[in-house]
């Protein structure tokens, strides 16, 4: 687990190795449920044969497509990635969610190498 804070926002990302779309699934639920007050989870997996982004309530293409690109760049399999976020009460603009998710999963992609 990792926390940045942008503009009183927190992001939190989570990374983890996953063998099937059901464990993907099961890791992406497990953090959400550990969060239930976040205001979005944002996330993307990829497999051998699937990749799925999902921007967890944010605008489209702003948190679940930076997600995936980091594990696109590091040539990660088997990975999935989750980011809650907590609104602080500031507007990022779509520029900066999308630089803010994709720190936040920038720096839970290196606790799985």
């Amino acid at each position: 687990m990792t926390e940045i804070v942008i503009k009183k926002s927190r992001f939190i990302g989570y990374a983890a190795r996953v063998n099937n779309e059901d464990e993907a699934k099961a890791f992406i639920a497990k953090v959400a449920g550990e969060h239930p007050k976040a205001s979005h989870v944002a996330f993307a997996y990829v497999l051998p044969s699937t990749a799925r982004t999902s921007d967890g309530g944010e605008p489209r293409g702003s948190a679940g497509l930076p997600i995936y690109n980091v594990i696109n760049r590091r040539n990660l399999q088997n990975t999935a990635i989750a980011v809650v976020r907590y609104f602080g009460g500031t507007l990022l603009g779509k520029g900066g969610l999308i630089r803010a998710y994709g720190k936040a999963a920038g720096l839970a992609a290196v606790l799985i190498g």
